[in-house]
């Protein structure tokens, strides 16, 4: 790993908040040594494959962005240390963005994605996600439950967006240089389209949680969305989920995107590897 004295995703949120589009969001974490990566073109992604990892067992890696940017390439690295973590196939579907792809766009490819894992005879099978990334995640398994599909083994969350009317204390404390009330219900505005923002398939802090798989949320405890996370594990516990949240000191939205460059991306990472590899491999 190579340390930095200056956290380089916290730099990335300052820059971005000033209208700066450097650094490049993918160059935050360094290459995982011994993934392979090979391109799918459909569904749209990236299968990252560790070495030695068991055929069967797949983590569905689902990416952030606000659902206004992000894909398998700005997360391929930092996905590719949690496969590594993990030593599970990883395959990071890409969907569409705003404006020309709204609710349910985004949801129904990742369904689609998830259903050709299992059509693959890949399983069990986690489902992971950042930001926006974890909305869909809660999302998709709430829609496989009304499916009557076959359950993620699990979810792991980082950064969680849960709630799409931003109205968590959080966003009023804490040291998030970027994620005001105003940018969030901006952001969620252009992915609803006119849609209700309590819509259980949306939102997660309105969705039916009973059911759902064990659920391990990562959250920085400067940013501002860390109410979402909070309140989210309170609702699964209310739900009789097995709900596990770390918050990590100092650290602020996705920290984990600087995987290989500061000790507390590599220790949510490995934690997060390791979490995600006992749900899947007995």
């Amino acid at each position: 790993m190579t340390t930095t004295t200056r956290d380089p995703n916290r730099a990335l949120w300052e820059a971005w908040a000033r209208g700066e589009q450097s650094p490049a969001w993918k160059t935050l974490a360094t290459e995982p040594d011994g993934v392979e990566t090979v391109r799918v073109d459909a569904p749209a992604g990236l299968w990252l494959r560790p070495p030695d990892a068991p055929v069967g067992p797949v983590i569905l890696a689902i990416h952030g962005g606000g659902f206004i940017s992000g894909s398998g390439a700005t997360h391929r690295r930092m996905f590719g240390h949690l496969a590594r973590a993990a030593g599970l196939n990883t395959f990071a579907v890409e969907y569409g963005l705003v404006p020309e792809h709204v609710f349910p766009s985004q949801l129904d490819t990742v369904t689609a994605a998830y259903r050709w894992l299992l059509g693959s005879g890949a399983g069990p099978i986690a489902v992971i996600g950042d930001s926006c990334g974890a909305t869909l995640a809660i999302g998709l398994a709430t829609r496989v439950r009304e499916e009557d599909l076959p359950m993620p083994a699990s979810l792991m969350l980082m950064s969680a967006w849960t709630d799409l009317d931003a109205d968590g204390i959080s966003y009023d404390t804490g040291s998030d240089p970027f994620f005001t009330r105003e940018r969030v219900r901006e952001l969620a505005a252009g992915y609803l389209a006119g849609a209700d923002p309590h819509d259980p398939l949306a939102a997660p802090m309105h969705a039916d949680l009973r059911g759902l798989p064990p659920t391990y949320l990562q959250v920085g405890a400067q940013e501002a969305l860390l109410d979402d996370s909070r309140r989210l594990a309170r609702r699964m516990r209310a739900a009789a989920v097995e709900v596990r949240l770390d918050e990590f000191p100092d650290q602020v939205h996705t920290f984990q995107m600087a995987a290989g460059r500061t000790s507390a991306a590599d220790e949510a990472v490995g934690e997060a590897g390791s979490w995600l590899r006992s749900t899947l491999v007995q």
